[in-house]
């Protein structure tokens, strides 16, 4: 009986650490990704040091520090949501993944303000404006709508996640015991926030 009840423990054990290490996988895949998107962003501002410092201008840094201090904060929220779970609290964990939700919305809400005053004024790949800037300027905008726009990607692929976590938090099926998707969903929002850390700075505060 004993027996059993170690193996029982084992592969329960074994499950958990898959799981983790399918997602740290994953993180890193993701790492290459946005990993590769700098590096092409640091050949062309060699290249174009000038005309990306002029690119930068053009962008609200207090919308890029305000989106800053949301993620930064969202970052918080999730990790207390874990403890509050880990601590049997699925009320306070439930509430504080909300307040990770609300945070994550905010920030989209903000870039979709920042881009649709970027395409009122025509900086938008394609625009007419855009074709008649200098070549490092057209790169730096390019880089700056793809990077941020797969970024905000990330960022409700994580909201849907939370949203889901939620769920599982309400019906108890993420409890003291069993909070291996929860920690996981942590993890990917942690590193939503990372991407965003390093954003920021190539983006709004080139020099």
């Amino acid at each position: 009986m004993i027996k059993i009840m170690l193996t029982s423990e084992k592969i329960e054990y074994t499950d958990r650490d898959t799981g983790k290490l399918g997602m740290w996988l994953f993180l890193f895949t993701e790492l290459f990704l946005f990993g590769g998107l700098f590096l092409i962003y640091a050949v062309f501002r060699k290249e174009y040091a000038h005309d990306f410092h002029l690119g930068a201008l053009d962008l609200n840094a207090l919308i890029g520090t305000t989106n800053t201090v949301i993620l930064l904060t969202s970052s918080m929220t999730v990790a207390m949501s874990l403890t509050a779970i880990q601590t049997n609290k699925p009320e306070k964990a439930y509430n504080l993944v909300l307040i990770t939700v609300i945070l994550a919305l905010l920030f989209l809400i903000n870039k979709y303000f920042e881009w649709g005053h970027k395409i009122r004024l025509d900086i938008y790949p394609g625009s007419d404006l855009m074709k008649n800037l200098p070549p490092g300027e057209i790169m730096f905008f390019g880089l700056y709508y793809v990077m941020t726009g797969l970024h905000a990607l990330h960022v409700i692929a994580g909201a849907v996640l939370l949203l889901i976590i939620m769920r599982q938090i309400k019906t108890g099926k993420i409890n003291q015991e069993h909070f291996l998707s929860q920690e996981n969903g942590a993890l990917y929002w942690h590193l939503v926030d990372l991407i965003w850390i390093f954003l920021f700075p190539l983006l709004y505060l080139v020099t």
